[in-house]
Formats: structure tokens, sequence, C-alpha cells
């Protein structure tokens, strides 16, 4: 049989394993490693575990209806503080009225009917209608409505060139047709894909908005007879 030499470092290793009469000095060592790694960590983990508090869950709040001992009459819900302006069924102002079809309703523009309509059917604005209106809802068009619908109303606009769902154009004969209430209601409440924009746009715009809307149409179908009579002779004139 071939003698097989055992290296220095292996007789090393045994001459100590004599002396200490240690018969698994590995595994002693192994197990103080561990002992020294977990007293380092156990610090950085109670500091860890100290963080989950349930501070954020358990908050002292009142749930609907829950009692309190804190007000008089005992009850968690106040009333409404005296002069609190409501963000629906602005009756007294429909120019203010956010246009909820669902459940806001105004009195007649004119004020003189005691009948109160749906505002998403309202054929007329709440305020009077001059240029200045007519160029606040082109400004307003333009920044809020033209990205999609174009600044022409066909509906091509860049978001929808980039791949966002198309609107239909504003020159349909299903929207040529509809009520100017019906734009309101739209960029109040949403419809289709397209989000609610109350957040984004004041109700006064949103009417102005919808009078540019017909403005648009009316620019597609107008025909001579409906220029007024000082225009009309202009037009006659640049087209001799």
């Amino acid at each position: 049989m071939l003698k097989i030499e055992k290296s220095g470092r292996q007789k090393t290793e045994d001459r100590r394993q004599k002396r200490s009469g240690d018969k698994f000095p590995r595994r002693r060592e192994r197990i103080w490693r561990w002992l020294s790694t977990f007293c380092l960590l156990s610090p950085a983990f109670c500091l860890l575990l100290s963080g989950c508090r349930q501070d954020m869950h358990d908050q002292p709040k009142y749930t609907p209806f829950r009692p309190s001992e804190f007000f008089a009459d005992g009850r968690s819900e106040r009333p409404l503080v005296d002069g609190t302006v409501p963000r629906r069924d602005l009756r007294a102002d429909p120019a203010r009225s956010d246009g909820d079809s669902s459940g806001g309703r105004a009195f007649q523009p004119d004020e003189t009917s005691a009948a109160q309509t749906d505002l998403a059917k309202a054929t007329t604005l709440p305020f009077p209608l001059t240029k200045e209106v007519l160029d606040r809802g082109q400004e307003r068009f333009n920044i809020s409505c033209a990205p999609c619908h174009s600044r022409g109303g066909d509906g091509d606009g860049m978001v929808a060139q980039r791949g966002f769902r198309h609107p239909p154009s504003y020159h349909i004969d299903r929207l040529r047709e509809a009520p100017l209430g019906h734009f309101y209601d739209v960029m109040t409440n949403g419809f289709g894909a397209m989000p609610s924009y109350a957040d984004q746009v004041a109700p006064r715009d949103r009417w102005a908005i919808a009078a540019y809307i017909r403005a648009l149409q009316l620019s597609r179908n107008a025909t001579l007879a409906d220029v007024p009579p000082a225009e009309r002779s202009k037009l006659e004139e640049k087209k001799q």
C-alpha cells in the first residue's frame, strides 16, 4: 500500500487538536461566527421593529354616525358652517353651477320662470353672449380641448394622432343638433373615453367653451343669409 504523507498544515491542526482535546474545532468556530453575527444584527433588528407601530392604522377619528363626547349634542357629524357655498345645485346663479345632469338644476336664464331645467338640455347660455365670452371660450378650448378634438373640432388632435381614441367630430349631425348644455354636461361629468374636466375648467369657462363649439359648428354650415346685413355687404364687396 502507498503511504500518503500529510501536509504541513494538516499536521499542525492535528497537533492543536491533540493539545486542546477538542474533537470539533470547526463546529465551534462556526457557532462562534453565528453568535457574533446575531449579536451585531440584534440592535438593528430591534430598531426596525420599533418603527412598526399602529399609530397610522389606529387613527383617532370618527367613523360615520359614531357618537362623540366632545360636542354638547353628542354627534360627531357637524352641521355646515354659516355661509358655506355648495358645490352643486347653485339655483340662484346657474352660471356658477357645476352642471351635474343628474341633480344640478338651475332656473331658466331669464329668471322669470319657476320651472327648473336640466343643464344638459339647456339651449342658451345662463349669461349674455358677447365677443369677450367667445374669445375666452376659444382660448380655453385651444388649451383644454384642442389636444384631442383639434382646433377645428374635427376630432383629429395630436393626442388622437398619437394613438388615443378619436373623439367624434363636432360637425356631425348628432352633435350639431345637440343642445348647448350637452357640451357643458360632457365637460363636467365626462362621456365615454373623455374624463371629467370639472376640476380643470371653471363652470363659466365651460359655458364659454360650449358657445365657442357652437360657433365652430356654425362656421362649417353657415350661409350668406346667416351673416348680419352690415357684414354681408362687406363680404359681397370682397366677392366682387
